[in-house]
């Protein structure tokens, strides 16, 4: 089988829970072709695109798949780009908020990725699960994981990707879904990473 490393972040921001994580923690070990392992990784700049990279290099997946919650937006959307850009509106979980920052000082502008957002993003609304393509996984924490991951492994046979997900119904926060569909969403879009 193949190997996924999938991704899910640590509460932040004031909440005492992260559907990122909690989606990933009710996924199966088997998707499709891959066998997933999950890692829970800390809203933390530069800490959580290594904590990535480090498990990488130990397990030599054949794709890597982030996902991040994303407030206010309705749907799950597979993101487009990653960009050099760190600027946060809010401390991260270790209290660091950089402003129009760059990630690399010579790092290319932007890196788009390298698994097929359109064909995920078709594949979820035809399973009925509201998505979307993103063009701007903004400037926070997600953004500094895909820019790092993508340019980290520019060139590399690694797909790389990044889906947001909205908060959960039991955040109590609008909008959100239900966390059952965004498990179902989290699994077509790996059935789909082809």
């Amino acid at each position: 089988m193949k190997k996924l490393l999938i991704t899910g972040f640590d509460p932040f921001g004031g909440e005492t829970t992260n559907p990122s994580w909690d989606a990933v923690c009710q996924l199966p070990s088997k998707i499709g072709g891959y066998q997933l392992t999950k890692l829970r990784i800390p809203v933390v700049f530069g800490k959580a695109a290594e904590a990535v990279m480090h498990t990488a290099s130990e397990i030599h997946p054949d794709a890597i798949l982030c996902i991040g919650q994303a407030g206010g937006r309705s749907a799950i959307t597979p993101e487009l780009v990653g960009i050099n850009l760190r600027h946060a509106s809010i401390p991260d979980n270790d209290g660091n908020q950089p402003q129009d920052e760059p990630i690399l000082a010579d790092g290319k502008t932007a890196y788009f990725s390298t698994l097929p957002v359109r064909k995920i993003a078709e594949a979820l609304n035809g399973a009925g699960i509201s998505a979307q393509v993103s063009y701007s996984a903004g400037a926070y924490v997600c953004n500094d994981v895909l820019y790092t991951l993508l340019a980290a492994l520019e060139g590399s046979t690694t797909k790389v990707g990044f889906i947001h997900v909205p908060y959960s119904a039991s955040q109590q926060k609008a909008p959100a879904m239900e966390l059952a569909d965004i498990v179902k969403g989290l699994c077509v879009a790996i059935e789909n990473i082809e």
